[in-house]
C-alpha cells in the first residue's frame, strides 16, 4: 500500500491516482514556461480570475495574445526579464493520473535551482529550441539528469513552427542528441512539439502528420510511475519516538525505499540489536504491509534504545557503513567550498558533523570533462571526498536515492549548501592493498604516518604503453562463454602490443569464496577482492579482462565505482538456462539440480542481469566465440586508444 495510491478517500476522485513529478529544463528562451503554461490551459487547470490576470498582464506588456509563460514565471524579476529565476512548482491533474511540475532554470547561472527542482522528480523534459539546435545548456541538462538518475526523459524539440515543421530538421536534432547522451545511461523519448499553438502537447498536431507518435501529454499519464523507487532495500530512518503512555512505543518515520511487514527480522543501526516487527501503524489503523514513501509508526517486539537518526533495516539485507564517502555534488552556496570548513551533514534523519577532506575534480560544465580543482564554487558539479564524525548507513546513489543523497549545512548560517550524491565509500591504494575499506571501523593509524600514493602515475604508464588502461567485465550465467571470449579478447589485444591481464572465475579463488555457488556473502566477498585486484592491474596501465558469474547488479557496481567513469566496460554474456547447461563440462548444473552443490547461481539462486551494460553479447544466436571476440575486441580499441 502506498500513501499516492490509497483507497477510501471520502469521495475524493483524485485520491487514490497515481502521482507523477515532472520538472523541465532547456537554455534560455526554449519555451520552458510556456509549455508548461500550456498544459495548464489544455487541461483545464487555470482558474477563470488567473486567466484574467495573466491575459491583463500580457496587454500591459505589449504581448500580441495571453502570455501562458506568466502562469510559472512568478516573481516581478522573472517578468520583467522574462526569464524563470526560482524553481516554480505547479500541479494539475487529468481523469488519468495527477503531476507536480517543477519547472527549472534554464541559465547556467542557476544550475543549482535546476538540480533541486529535479532531485525529487521521476521525468525530466530537456527542451530543444528546434531553430537553435542543441546548445551547451542542452547538453549541461542531460548530464544533470543522468547525475540525478532519473528514469525518464522527454527530448521536446520545440518551436517547430519556426522551421516550417520540417522532419529533417527534427530528425537531426534528435540523432545529434542521442549521439550525446550515449554514454549517459538515459531513457529518451523525442517528441516534436510547439508549446505556443499546442501541437502534440494535448493534441496531435495537423501539422506534423510524419510523426506517429504520441502526445507529450499521452507520454506523460502513461509513462511508469515509481520506476526511481528502490522495493527491494528495505531502509527506515526514524525520524521520532512515540511514547503516548507506559503501554505503547513507536517509531516514526517515512519508509525510505522497500517494503515492511509485521512478523519480518530487523536490524536497528548502529546498536546492531536485533528484534521483529510487531506491527506497522497509521492514522487509519495498522497495515498488512506498507512500502516507501509511506509514512508509518512501526513497533518492535523488544524494547531497544532507539533515537532519531537510527535506521531500522532487514537482518540479511545491510546498507554500507562508513565515515569517508566518495560523493558527487552540487555547491549551492556563494561562498566557496572550504576544505578546512566543518560543516553539517545531513543524510534522511542523521546529522553528523562532516569536513570535505578532498576534491578530486571538477566538472566543466561547457565541455562535461573534468578538470583539477582546489575548490567547488557556487552551480559547480564535482566529486569530492567527505569524512564524517560518526559513520552514516548508506547505500549508493545509484541503487537508492533516498539513502544515497545527503546535503550539507553552513552550522554558523544554517543555510544548506551542496546537494550530494553518495557514489560509495572511499576507497584509496592503500586500502585496497589491507582492506582496511571494508573494516567496520576505520582502521587508526599514526598521525605521523602518511600515505604517499603511487610513485608512478597512471598517466606515465599509459603514456609509454601507448593506450588508457580499462577493465572490462564479462557477467552471465556458468556455461554463457565468459571465459572463451575473454580469453579470446586478451590473447588478441596481446598480439597487438596491448598490456593486459586476465582474472578468470575458473581460476580466482580465495578460500571458500567461489564464483559460482557457496553463500551470497561470501560470492560478494569473492567478487569484491577481484575487484580490488582489478584496480591494482589497472593503475598499472594494463587492460584487465575479469569473466566472472557476478550474479548480482549491486556487487557489480561497486566494482565499477572503484573506476573512472568510462574505463569500465560492462558486458552481458547473455545465453539461456537450456544452453548454458548443454555446455555443462563440469556437470555443475547437474550437481546443482541433485543437491550436492548449494547456493549455484540459476539454479536455487539468482541471477540479476545487468540493466545497462555497455555490450550484450548473445552467444545462443549462432555468433560463435571470434565473432562475439571481434565485436567486444572493437568496443575496447574505441575505449584505449
Amino acid at each position: 500500500m502506498s500513501s499516492e495510491n490509497t483507497t477510501g478517500n471520502g469521495g475524493n476522485p483524485y485520491a487514490s491516482m497515481d502521482l507523477l513529478r515532472f520538472t523541465t529544463a532547456g537554455s534560455v528562451d526554449d519555451g520552458k514556461s510556456t509549455l508548461i503554461g500550456r498544459l495548464l490551459y489544455d487541461t483545464k487547470s487555470i482558474f477563470e480570475d488567473q486567466l484574467e490576470q495573466i491575459d491583463l498582464a500580457s496587454k500591459n506588456s505589449g504581448e500580441l495574445g495571453i502570455n501562458l509563460a506568466l502562469l510559472t514565471d512568478g516573481l516581478r524579476a522573472e517578468r520583467e526579464q522574462k526569464i524563470t529565476i526560482d524553481v516554480a512548482y505547479r500541479y494539475f491533474a487529468t481523469p488519468k493520473r495527477k503531476f507536480i511540475i517543477a519547472d527549472t532554470p534554464g541559465h547556467e547561472q542557476y544550475t543549482r535551482n535546476m538540480v533541486t527542482g529535479a532531485s525529487t522528480a521521476e521525468l525530466a523534459i530537456v527542451l530543444l529550441d528546434a531553430s537553435r539546435g542543441i546548445t551547451t545548456q542542452s547538453k549541461r541538462h542531460g548530464f544533470i539528469t543522468s547525475l540525478l538518475r532519473l528514469p525518464h526523459v522527454v527530448l521536446a524539440v520545440n518551436k517547430m513552427d519556426l522551421v516550417g515543421w520540417s522532419q529533417e530538421v527534427y530528425d537531426k536534432i534528435v540523432g545529434d542528441y542521442m549521439e550525446f547522451a550515449e554514454k549517459l545511461e538515459l531513457n529518451i523519448t523525442a517528441i516534436p512539439i510547439s508549446a505556443l499553438q499546442g501541437d502534440n502537447l494535448a493534441n496531435p498536431s495537423e501539422n506534423m502528420p510524419w510523426y506517429e507518435g504520441g502526445t507529450l501529454l499521452h507520454h506523460l499519464e502513461t509513462v511508469q510511475v515509481g520506476g526511481s523507487r528502490n522495493m527491494v532495500d528495505f531502509r527506515f530512518p526514524v525520524q521520532y519516538v512515540i511514547r503516548p503512555n507506559q503501554t505503547f512505543r513507536g517509531y516514526a518515520g517515512r519508509i525510505a525505499s522497500g517494503t515492511v511487514s509485521p512478523g519480518e527480522e530487523v536490524v536497528v543501526l548502529p546498536s546492531g540489536r536485533e528484534t521483529r516487527v510487531k506491527s506497522v501503524e497509521t492514522y487509519g489503523g495498522p497495515l498488512e504491509e506498507a512500502a516507501t514513501p509511506d509514512s508509518v509508526v512501526l513497533t518492535l517486539e523488544h524494547e531497544i534504545d532507539i533515537g532519531r537518526g537510527d535506521m531500522i533495516v532487514r537482518r540479511h539485507n545491510l546498507p554500507s557503513r562508513g565515515t569517508r564517502l566518495d560523493a558527487s555534488i552540487c555547491w549551492m552556496a556563494e561562498e566557496p567550498l572550504d576544505t578546512t570548513k566543518e560543516y553539517l551533514l545531513r543524510h534522511t534523519s542523521r546529522e553528523v558533523k562532516a569536513i570535505v577532506s578532498e576534491v578530486l575534480y571538477r566538472i566543466d560544465m561547457n565541455t562535461l570533462h573534468r578538470e583539477p580543482a582546489q575548490t567547488i564554487g557556487l552551480n559547480d558539479i564535482g566529486r569530492i571526498t567527505v569524512e564524517t564524525a560518526s559513520p552514516l548507513f548508506f547505500d549508493s546513489y545509484r541503487d537508492n536515492r533516498q539513502t544515497g543523497s545527503f546535503i550539507l549545512i553552513d552550522p554558523h548560517t544554517n543555510a544548506t549548501v551542496a546537494g550530494g550524491m553518495i557514489r560509495g565509500e572511499e576507497k584509496t591504494l592503500e586500502s585496497v592493498v589491507t582492506g582496511s575499506a571494508q573494516a567496520e571501523e576505520p582502521t587508526k593509524v599514526s598521525p605521523d604516518v602518511v600515505w604517499q600514493g603511487l610513485n608512478i602515475p597512471r598517466a606515465e604508464r599509459e603514456a609509454r604503453n601507448g593506450h588508457k588502461a580499462a577493465v572490462v567485465w564479462l557477467t552471465g550465467l556458468s556455461g554463457s562463454g565468459k571465459s572463451t571470449i575473454g580469453q579470446l579478447v586478451e590473447r588478441k589485444l596481446f598480439a597487438a602490443g596491448t598490456h593486459t591481464m586476465l582474472l578468470d572465475g575458473d581460476h580466482v579463488r580465495h578460500g571458500l569464496s567461489g564464483d559460482l555457488g557457496f553463500s551470497e556473502r561470501d560470492r560478494k566477498e569473492n567478487i569484491r577482492r577481484v575487484g580490488e585486484v582489478a584496480r591494482l592491474f589497472y593503475e598499472q596501465g594494463a587492460v584487465v579482462i575479469c569473466t566472472f558469474v557476478s550474479p548480482y547488479r549491486r556487487d557489480r557496481d561497486h566494482v565499477r565505482a572503484l573506476f573512472p567513469p568510462g574505463s569500465f566496460i560492462e558486458v552481458f554474456v547473455d545465453a539461456p538456462m537450456e544452453e548454458a547447461m548443454k555446455r555443462d563440462p563440469k556437470g555443475l548444473y547437474k550437481k546443482a539440480l541433485e543437491g550436492s552443490i548449494q547456493g549455484f547461481t540459476g539454479v536455487s539462486d539468482p541471477y540479476e542481469p545487468p540493466e545497462a551494460p555497455e555490450l550484450v553479447i548473445k552467444t545462443a544466436e549462432g555468433a560463435g566465440p571470434e565473432e562475439s571476440a571481434e565485436g567486444l575486441l572493437e568496443l575496447v580499441e574505441q575505449r584505449i586508444r
